[in-house]
């Protein structure tokens, strides 16, 4: 893919953005655009960062870790976006500035070690990744337990609980996914309360369905084939 083609693409997504935006009575400012940049080679990801983007999704730490050398010197936001195996959360606190999918203690807990150890390191901003649906092949905490992690995770010293995440199930009609959407915008609200704190992010919504998942409330949208094309195959 071109780097014009993904400069077109950024434009268009953003104005994708702003029409949502403007059409749930919000600014477009008040949203932050991921690109997700899995399975993409580093050259696209300065393409991307190029056309404007400054935030960058990806889904395995192994992966990453294999392209970081090539975009590091990038002043951009890395968030891990993808399930974490508890035996690479060590390496993740170390390599990204935003865990967007904690869903357990134990996860958390050895994030919050391992960024204790590293030195000079800022608190690193997670998420609660939830269960919107029962779906046995998508991670998440069960929506009757997220107020018991957030409140464990709150007590750990560095790490900083922004916010919820949800992947809901594919539907090729994306209203039916605004339901979803909505669940989580009110699931933080009651969590807000219970914790008696604002939690600012809801990351919700990917190419297919990021504009319904903005007039549900999404603060960041994670949009990877929009802007690179469909995933490369291994």
């Amino acid at each position: 893919m071109s780097t014009e083609l993904i400069r077109n693409n950024v434009v268009r997504v953003r104005e994708q953005i702003a029409d949502a935006a403007q059409k749930a009575g919000r600014r477009a400012e008040e949203i932050t655009l991921i690109a997700v940049s899995k399975t993409h080679p580093a050259e696209l990801i300065r393409a991307a960062f190029a056309a404007g983007l400054r935030h960058f999704g990806e889904n395995r730490v192994q992966e990453w870790e294999g392209k970081r050398g090539a975009v590091e010197d990038l002043p951009a936001n890395w968030h891990l976006i993808g399930h974490l195996q508890s035996n690479k959360a060590a390496r993740a606190a170390k390599m990204f500035h935003s865990v967007d999918s904690v869903d357990d203690l134990a996860l958390a807990q050895r994030l919050d070690r391992a960024r204790g150890e590293t030195a000079g390191a800022q608190k690193l901003r997670v998420l609660i990744e939830v269960q919107v649906a029962a779906e046995e092949k998508k991670s998440g905490v069960e929506k009757d337990l997220l107020a018991g992690l957030a409140e464990k995770m709150g007590e750990l010293r560095q790490l900083e609980l922004a916010g919820l995440m949800c992947i809901p199930p594919f539907l090729a009609d994306t209203e039916s996914v605004r339901p979803y959407f909505a669940e989580l915008r009110e699931l933080k609200a009651k969590l807000e309360t219970r914790l008696g704190s604002k939690l600012p992010v809801l990351s919700m919504g990917m190419s297919h369905d990021f504009t319904v998942a903005i007039e549900e409330g999404a603060t960041e949208v994670r949009v990877g084939a929009a802007l690179f094309g469909e995933r490369q195959k291994k």
